[in-house]
């Protein structure tokens, strides 16, 4: 019995130093929704060591994969809310899917947001013999096309396929949708080959494939040029004005986390993002940074929400929902 009280004693103990010592004061993990070497991860794996060294502790990435990053976010919905486990995720995983997927979880009321990340645009990208030379040709040539042109996408519900479908929604033009189970890769090759004719692509994967020549760039769907790839105009000034497309990044912790771990990793984030060879690592592959005072956790929940209304609504007019 006395022994049993002296573990009781010798645990409480333990207890009360660690909340002495304040958050965070042991290993914080990552759910990374996706696999290894996507965008998502990389950009996990690059916050992390600025992060750590703002924190004091180690930041451990987990990759948990499957059903378009649910599975991953599912897992970050479950974990004990106490900031130690942090949901990355993006546009699908906290934004389409909710519209997509019957989900277990809330993508709003089960997460408290921590930071907004870089956002990626996207790259409107064209088979080189296509006959419009720019974005406004692009869109006259599909309306005297109607239903004959190709998109190429990584299938229902992806970047792709919803960038799309907001393009035609906007625009009025029609054209056939291609899904590739691959993605990226095997679309851009086959626009090369000249077997479809357009996509739109994260910058972070078209732009290597636009400077290489196998492809043309008609436009950034965004309302500022990427510092990567300043020759490419914005949708603004080729003709097609507020057709803005991005897939952007985030920070959340299961609802219930202390506000003193949401406080902590925010500012560790800000803190990394203002460092200039992160900085000039992200801009390179494509991602704009948004301002220090639209990285605030308040940013990102104004910006989610606006999102959830915007794509949502697009999503099941639509009618695009998971099988």
């Amino acid at each position: 019995m006395r022994k049993l009280s002296l573990a009781v004693v010798a645990a409480l103990a333990l207890t009360d130093s660690a909340a002495a010592q304040g958050y965070p004061n042991r290993p914080i993990t990552f759910i990374v929704p996706y696999g290894a070497g996507g965008p998502v991860d990389v950009l996990a794996r690059a916050l992390s060591e600025p992060m750590r060294a703002a924190l004091g502790q180690p930041i451990v990435i987990e990759n948990v994969v499957g059903a378009n990053g649910t599975l991953g976010v599912g897992r970050a919905v479950r974990a004990e809310p106490d900031g130690y486990t942090v949901s990355i995720g993006n546009w699908p995983s906290h934004i389409t899917n909710g519209a997509i997927y019957n989900l277990s979880y809330d993508i709003q009321k089960d997460f408290v947001p921590v930071a907004r990340l870089p956002q990626n645009p996207y790259v409107a990208v064209v088979r080189k013999d296509l006959p419009a030379k720019d974005f406004k040709e692009f869109i006259a040539w599909l309306k005297a096309n109607p239903d004959k042109a190709t998109e190429g996408t990584a299938g229902l519900g992806s970047g792709q396929h919803i960038s799309g479908v907001y393009f035609q929604k906007i625009t009025g033009v029609k054209f056939q949708f291609v899904p590739y189970k691959s993605g990226s890769a095997d679309i851009i090759r086959d626009i090369t080959a000249g077997h479809i004719d357009f996509t739109f692509d994260q910058a972070i994967t078209s732009l290597s494939h636009v400077k290489g020549g196998n492809v043309r760039a008609l436009a950034v769907t965004s309302d500022k040029r990427l510092d990567a790839a300043p020759e490419i105009p914005t949708v603004d000034e080729a003709g097609a004005p507020g057709i803005y497309i991005s897939t952007w990044y985030g920070l959340w912790v299961p609802k219930g986390a202390p506000q003193e771990a949401v406080d902590k990793l925010g500012a560790a984030a800000r803190t990394a993002m203002a460092d200039p060879a992160l900085r000039a690592r992200l801009t390179s592959l494509g991602q704009q940074i948004p301002p220090p005072e639209q990285q605030t956790a308040a940013a990102l929940a104004a910006y989610q929400k606006a999102e959830i209304d915007k794509w949502h609504a697009i999503i099941k007019e639509a009618g695009i929902k998971a099988e």
